[in-house]
């Protein structure tokens, strides 16, 4: 069974998504009755089949990798309703901006969904990840009485891929597909970020501070050029860009001085940018982050080592330190409001920001 929804409203937190033209939803198959609430954004026929099958909801940005997401994901939808549909009612929710996909994930949790599936790159992923998360809290099945939680499922399409990387996966869809199939869940670490007097913001791969997160932000305008929009950013990064000089408090210890920082990377995960291996040894199963700091770095020093960044070796260079925390808050010395921040690719804006890693936070399909 595949039903299609193409949400067509503006996202609206916290509220369902009533269907605007029943025209639009095409169900092969009758739904489970889990997905089946009359304003919910899965709305079916209802029927409660004689084995109970999976409901997989797939969250898809159509407009990801400047098209290419939504053109490779309709070549996948015959393989995949091949695959899963004899033992699964699929759901597809298209995204129609930004945050859209966070509001789904929401809809799909609280209706007993038992994964949803990111379908893209990593913004993508970011987004699913964090709507499955609300006021600071899990988002709780409120359809049912609960005999499972609600799965994260990838399915990597999009300009970047990075953690899958950090799981050695291969940007293969079909090969997602067999993991989606067999089911099988691993639990895994999700960091989150706050800041005083605002909510909080979580994030599954890399969050990083200054150069390299105002490169991202830079990177965002040029995604039209793929990987290379990376390079491009950087390259815009670096003009007028100063080592600033930064607080630091690590595991609610005392606050100490870091100075000349460059960029200082907070991984849950391996991989950022298209491939950079800034985190080599963080693990998003081990309960920690691993923390990466490049300090006094010019230009021509990016240009010499960036071969190290990509393939993991650079913490040899001189004046790049690791360390493993649970918690780490940083500030900049200067009150300037100016340091960026971002997380999973995601400009966040600037510090000062505290983040934390919430161990085995969310089950997801291995």
């Amino acid at each position: 069974m595949i039903c299609y929804y193409n949400h067509l409203l503006a996202p609206l937190v916290g509220v369902h998504f009533p269907i605007a033209k029943p025209s639009v939803l095409r169900a092969e198959n009758p739904m489970a009755s889990d997905l089946s609430s009359d304003n919910s954004v899965f709305r079916g026929v209802s029927s409660s089949p004689p084995i109970r099958r999976r409901d997989l909801v797939f969250v898809v940005n159509p407009r990801g990798a400047n098209g290419r997401t939504g053109k490779e994901w309709k070549k996948l939808l015959p393989y995949l309703q091949s695959r899963l549909g004899s033992d699964c009612n699929i759901c597809e929710s298209l995204t129609s901006g930004p945050s859209h996909a966070i509001d789904i994930t929401r809809e799909a949790i609280r209706e007993g969904a038992d994964a949803v599936i990111a379908v893209g790159g990593d913004g993508t992923l970011h987004e699913v990840v964090n709507g499955f998360f609300w006021d600071g809290k899990p988002v709780a099945n409120q359809k049912t009485k609960a005999v499972h939680s609600t799965a994260l499922g990838l399915i990597p399409l999009g300009t970047g891929s990075d953690f899958a990387r950090t799981l050695g996966w291969k940007n293969d869809p079909c090969e997602a597909i067999e993991r989606i199939a067999k089911g099988v869940r691993s639990q895994i670490d999700v960091g989150v970020i706050s800041r005083e007097g605002e909510g909080s913001h979580y994030f599954i791969n890399v969050a990083d501070i200054h150069l390299s997160a105002k490169a991202g932000y830079y990177a965002s305008r040029y995604k039209k050029f793929g990987n290379l929009c990376y390079v491009i950013g950087a390259l815009q990064a670096f003009m007028g860009h100063r080592n600033q000089d930064l607080r630091i408090k690590e595991n609610e210890g005392e606050w100490q001085t870091c100075s000349q920082v460059t960029a200082l990377c907070v991984g849950n995960a391996k991989y950022f940018g298209g491939g950079m291996k800034i985190t080599p040894n963080a693990d998003p199963r081990s309960g920690s982050f691993e923390v990466v700091i490049l300090q006094d770095f010019k230009w021509y020093d990016f240009l010499l080592k960036l071969h190290k960044l990509y393939n993991g070796t650079h913490l040899s260079v001189k004046n790049v330190t690791s360390r493993n925390v649970y918690t780490i808050e940083v500030d900049d010395i200067s009150g300037s409001g100016s340091i960026f921040i971002q997380s999973d690719g995601e400009h966040l804006g600037f510090l000062p920001r505290k983040l934390s890693i919430l161990p085995a936070a969310i089950e997801m399909i291995c």
